[in-house]
């Protein structure tokens, strides 16, 4: 039963097989499972390509259902369309386009499972990407936003130097009333004369400007204050809002790519492998000698085919004789006096026939 299903597989002809010997059946048994279980392959590669993709398993397996079942055709189409020939040059001649055809198929079924082989060795670049593209979108978030919070620090900085400038210089004043008190500075007189008083006065009135410049500037630094939360939580957010893109980095492309950052050796021996699975079959119909199968395939289309030719060359000498003697016979019918006496009169009475009929119109209108 299971040889049969290979056979099957092998697109070979089982009527014409079944009058084989065993080792020409068990060759084509061979070519099918090759090409049975390249489909598996196939199924299996793109199944987990697609899952990558979706994200789902049951769509993962339909698609990669219908794939093998694509790649399953193909290859038993290639299979069972092949000829044996006499030179070996013309059947590779023949098989050319279909190597071709087979090199394609095996790029496509290695790549997906090249990605499961070397997943962690992809995930390993994948998080050193990740990582460089967090810290580049963290700078480019940072350009956006800290010009914006430099300013709003400068703001800050500058009104602070002026309460610092102006709290000097109340201090300059309170030095300059306690040296006058003391004897020290101004009148050089000790005590608190009318000199004292005035500078005293001084003072007074600059600290209570600086008290009212604190506190303008206490308020004026909360607002500026508030304004650079407000721009690093924006920063904070877009940082956050922008991470699950980069974390989801991770797709069919983006493996592919890392992949092909990886060293291509082993890689290029994995594609070596699916490329000899697909090509197999093809290889062994290249190969082998011309059996049994071949022989009485030949010759069951050669008889296929010198059937019809005989059939349309009859068909045309048939016509070519209706031909001739559709020619010969009205040639003689053409010369006899009686054929010819007949269609006179039977063309004088048509003539008169008409003659009547106008001759009667032409009456009925007058």
């Amino acid at each position: 039963m299971l040889r049969r299903f290979f056979i099957l597989c092998s697109g070979a002809d089982r009527t014409i097989l079944e009058e084989c010997s065993e080792g020409e059946n068990n060759k084509y048994a061979g070519i099918g499972a090759t090409v049975f279980f390249t489909a598996v392959m196939a199924f299996l590669a793109s199944a987990y390509a697609l899952y990558t993709v979706f994200d789902n398993v049951w769509a993962a397996v339909g698609f990669g259902l219908i794939w093998g079942l694509l790649i399953f055709n193909l290859d038993r189409y290639i299979v069972s369309t092949m000829r044996k020939r006499d030179s070996f040059w013309k059947e590779l001649l023949q098989a050319g386009p279909r190597i071709v055809l087979a090199l394609i198929i095996a790029v496509v079924i290695s790549k997906p499972l090249e990605l499961k082989i070397f997943q962690k060795e992809i995930d390993q670049v994948l998080l050193e990407e990740k990582n460089q593209m967090t810290l580049d979108n963290q700078e480019q978030l940072a350009l956006q936003y800290a010009p914006a919070i430099a300013e709003k620090q400068a703001e800050i900085a500058a009104i602070k130097d002026e309460v610092a400038s102006k709290e000097a210089a109340t201090d300059a004043l309170y030095e300059t009333y306690i040296a006058e008190a003391e004897g020290r500075a101004g009148t050089g007189l000790l005590g608190k004369g009318p000199v004292y008083a005035e500078k005293r006065e001084k003072h007074d009135a600059a600290l209570a400007e600086l008290q009212d410049l604190k506190s303008s500037s206490r308020e004026q630094i909360a607002v500026i204050e508030d304004e650079i939360l407000a721009l690093e939580a924006g920063y904070a957010e877009a940082v956050d809002t922008s991470q699950p893109v980069i974390d989801g980095f991770d797709g069919l492309m983006a493996r592919i790519d890392a992949l092909g950052k990886l060293p291509w050796f082993p890689s290029f021996f994995i594609f070596l492998l699916f490329l000899a699975i697909e090509t197999s079959p093809i290889l062994v119909k290249l190969m082998s000698p011309k059996g049994p199968y071949d022989l009485k395939l030949q010759d069951a289309e050669d008889s296929v085919e010198s059937w019809v030719k005989q059939k349309v060359d009859q068909r045309f000498h048939i016509a070519d004789t209706d031909r001739q003697l559709n020619e010969k016979v009205y040639g003689e019918i053409s010369e006899e006096e009686a054929v010819y006496r007949h269609k006179k009169e039977q063309a004088e009475a048509l003539m008169q026939a008409h003659g009547d009929f106008f001759a009667k119109i032409e009456r009925g209108r007058f």
